[in-house]
């Protein structure tokens, strides 16, 4: 909100822009804050003007939400949940297909965790796993790797820390990218890691600060996303490397809101904006 009003007044792109703002997260409608928000932002834009009045309502709303502990406590709580599912999947020692696809069931119900680790790292990489309808031993074996990075295996009597190790070392996974992210490029701090198929990276840096993005060729605690350049490759299916990935890696882990994003995502906003 703040920066729709950063100069002072709001034009109708700009209006437009919050619009679309809202209409990009109705699937999380139901969700906290989204359940607070969408609602009023529709009501205020429903007559197409944003009275200075609506403006500071919606704005005093988000900043008590931005202080709020109960939505903090929120997804907390989901977290917690999705730590005890995948407890759960791994309780007897392996993955089967069923399980597999009760996972992806329970991360599509819960996509307000996305942005979120581990959430975007399982996600993606069930996805990847599920891509062509089969799934062999080697992705139950690697997919049963990286979720035992996230459950208490001490107090599961079939889930052997030795063997689990063991198995990490052989499906060692030190980054994935986010599975089609929601990537807002306006006020945000973009980095590059990798090699572009479809042009330069001073290109994409043009392009990036062209839309309203700010540019920086280091992975820092401000940093929104890291795009892994495509090469050519599907890297997202499976896993990207490079220190800019393990330091964003790190970064999540500590909770910070760093997306590692495909290329080809970043294009499909830059291209939608032309």
């Amino acid at each position: 909100m703040a920066g729709i009003e950063a100069d002072h007044q709001i034009n109708q792109a700009e209006l437009e822009a919050l619009q679309n703002w809202c209409d990009a997260r109705r699937e999380f409608a139901e969700y906290p804050p989204f359940c607070e928000i969408l609602p009023m932002i529709d009501t205020a834009l429903s007559d197409g003007i944003l009275t200075a009045e609506e403006y500071h309502d919606i704005t005093f709303v988000c900043e008590n939400i931005a202080n709020d502990s109960v939505i903090s406590e929120a997804f907390t709580r989901y977290i917690q949940e999705f730590e005890g599912f995948l407890h759960g999947i791994l309780a007897d020692g392996e993955i089967n297909d069923d399980e597999v696809y009760s996972l992806r069931r329970w991360l599509n119900t819960y996509t307000c965790l996305r942005g979120t680790y581990p959430y975007d790292e399982i996600n993606a990489l069930v996805e990847g796993i599920l891509a062509d309808g089969i799934i062999t031993d080697d992705e139950r074996n690697m997919l049963l790797a990286y979720c035992s990075n996230f459950v208490d295996t001490s107090s599961t009597s079939n889930l052997s820390d030795e063997e689990l190790e063991n198995l990490r070392q052989i499906y060692q996974i030190d980054g994935i990218c986010a599975l089609d992210p929601q990537i807002e490029l306006v006020g945000n701090e973009i980095c590059f890691t990798g090699t572009s198929s479809r042009t330069t990276r001073n290109e994409i840096a043009q392009a990036i600060t062209a839309h309203g993005g700010k540019f920086n060729n280091n992975v820092t605690k401000k940093t929104r996303y890291l795009v892994v350049g495509d090469d050519g490759n599907p890297c997202w299916m499976f896993a990207c490397y490079g220190r800019k990935v393990e330091k964003a890696v790190q970064l999540r882990k500590q909770g910070l809101p760093i997306q590692i994003v495909h290329e080809s995502d970043l294009w499909k906003v830059l291209d939608a904006a032309q």
